[in-house]
C-alpha cells in the first residue's frame, strides 16, 4: 500500500454548503478583542443542543470538546458528521446528562473547523483566513463561548464539563466568571500547559509547518490534495502515541507485523498500521490550520496569567467542583489534577478514572465519567 494513499486529498474543514446535521450557528454581535492584541471581526460560533431550555434557563449544561473534537457530542454519523458523537453514551433520556431534565450545549471551539470561525473560514475581505488567522488563547475562546451563552439567554450554567483542551476552557470559565458556573467537572487537564506538553506540541506544529504544502497556512484554495496532509498525519501519529499508554500499546500490538506485511521488507508492524489509520481518519475530517491554531491556544493556557499565579486564580472558583484524572495518563499526569484540587475551594480529593487507555481514558470510560457527572448533578 502506498503511504500517500493513507492521506486523502481533503482539507478536513467543514465548508459552506455541507450538510448541517444538528449544527446551529450564532454570529457574535461585535468584534472579539484578543489577548494578543487587535480583534477578530464577524466571528461565528457553531454549536449543537439537546433537550429543552427551562423558562428560567436554570437547566443549562455546557460540554467542551478536546483538541480534535467538535460540537457533535452525541448522535450518529451521517449528514454533516463523519463520525458518531464522541461522548454518545453520556447524553440522552435516562443518561447522565438526561435530556428530559437538562439542556445541553456543545459549541465548536473558536479557531476550529466544524462551523466556528477558524483558518478555513471566509475572510471579511474575501478568500479564506488561512495564515492570517490571529493567535487566539484559551481565554479568548471562552470569551467567545460566553458571548454565545449570552445570545442563547443563559446567564449561569448548572454544569460546565470538559476534558483535556475542554478542561482548560472549563477552568477558564470557572475562574473568569465564577458566578456563571454552578458546578464544574474538569477531566485530565491542568492549570497551565507544562514544558513537556508544549514540547510535544511543538514537534507536531513543526511537522505541519515543514510540509511543503503548508504555504504559510494559505493552502485552502490551492486545489484538491494540495494541503499539508502529510504533515498533519505525522502530527497525529505523534500525538496519538502520547494519548495512549505504553502498556496498552504493548498488550494490543506488541511486536506483531501487520497482516501480510513484512517489516524487514518495507512492511509495517501492527502499531504502525494503527497510527497510520488514525492519521488517515484525522486528515479526512480536520483542517491542519485549525490544528495549529488550537495547539498554540493550548500552549498558551495558564489560568494564573495576570491573576497572581495559578493558585490565586484557582482560588476564585466558587462552583461545586470535581477534578478527575486517568491513572495511566502520561500526557496530563495525575499530579496536575492534584494541583487543581489542592487550590480550588471545596474540590476535595481527585477522582481517578481507571483505564489502560492513557489520556484518552476520559473519552473511552464513559460509565466512569457518567458517575462523576451524577455526583455533581444528583445534588441539584
Amino acid at each position: 500500500m502506498s503511504r500517500n494513499a493513507l492521506l486523502p486529498p481533503a482539507t478536513g474543514a467543514w465548508q459552506e454548503g455541507d450538510p448541517p446535521g444538528r449544527r446551529q450557528w450564532a454570529r457574535l454581535r461585535s468584534a472579539l478583542p484578543l489577548e494578543s492584541g487587535g480583534e477578530l471581526p464577524g466571528a461565528r460560533m457553531a454549536y449543537e443542543t439537546w433537550g429543552q431550555l427551562a423558562p428560567d434557563a436554570s437547566n443549562a449544561v455546557l460540554v467542551l470538546h478536546a483538541l480534535t473534537g467538535d460540537s457533535h457530542v452525541s448522535g450518529p454519523a451521517g449528514p454533516g458528521h463523519l463520525t458518531a458523537g464522541w461522548w454518545d453514551g453520556l447524553i440522552g433520556p435516562g443518561r447522565a446528562l438526561d435530556t428530559d431534565r437538562w439542556f445541553v450545549v456543545a459549541p465548536n471551539v473558536l479557531g476550529g473547523c466544524q462551523g466556528s470561525t477558524g483558518p478555513s473560514s471566509p475572510h471579511p475581505d474575501g478568500g479564506r483566513w488561512g495564515g492570517a488567522f490571529p493567535f487566539v488563547t484559551t481565554r479568548d475562546q471562552t470569551e467567545a463561548e460566553a458571548r454565545l451563552a449570552d445570545q442563547l439567554g443563559i446567564d449561569r450554567w448548572a454544569l460546565v464539563v470538559g476534558g483535556s483542551m475542554g478542561g482548560m476552557r472549563a477552568l477558564e470559565w470557572a475562574v473568569s466568571w465564577p458566578d456563571r458556573v454552578a458546578s464544574l467537572l474538569v477531566l485530565t487537564s491542568t492549570a497551565a500547559a507544562s514544558a513537556e506538553q508544549i514540547a510535544w506540541a511543538s514537534v507536531q506544529l513543526g511537522a505541519i509547518r515543514s510540509d511543503a504544502n503548508w504555504r504559510g497556512g494559505d493552502y485552502h484554495d490551492a486545489g484538491p490534495g494540495r494541503g499539508p496532509h502529510q504533515g498533519l498525519g505525522l502530527a497525529r501519529r505523534l500525538a496519538h502515541v502520547t494519548y495512549r499508554s505504553e502498556s496498552e500499546l504493548d498488550i494490543r500490538f506488541g511486536r506483531a507485523a501487520q497482516e501480510a506485511e513484512d517489516p524487514w521488507r518495507g512492511g509495517r508492524y501492527q502499531v504502525q498500521s494503527y497510527l497510520d489509520h488514525h492519521a488517515s481518519k484525522l486528515v479526512h475530517r480536520f483542517d491542519a490550520g485549525s490544528y495549529v491554531v488550537l495547539t498554540e491556544a493550548m500552549n498558551s493556557h495558564d489560568v494564573g496569567r495576570g491573576r497572581g499565579g495559578t493558585a490565586a486564580a484557582l482560588g476564585r472558583v466558587s462552583a461545586r467542583t470535581l477534578i478527575a484524572g486517568v491513572d495511566s495518563d502520561r500526557l496530563y499526569p495525575l499530579a496536575q489534577q492534584h494541583h487543581l484540587a489542592a487550590h480550588i475551594p471545596g474540590a476535595d480529593r481527585v477522582r481517578t478514572i481507571a483505564s489502560p487507555c492513557g489520556h484518552d481514558g476520559f473519552l473511552v470510560e464513559v460509565e466512569q465519567v457518567a458517575a462523576l457527572v451524577g455526583e455533581l448533578l444528583d445534588t441539584e
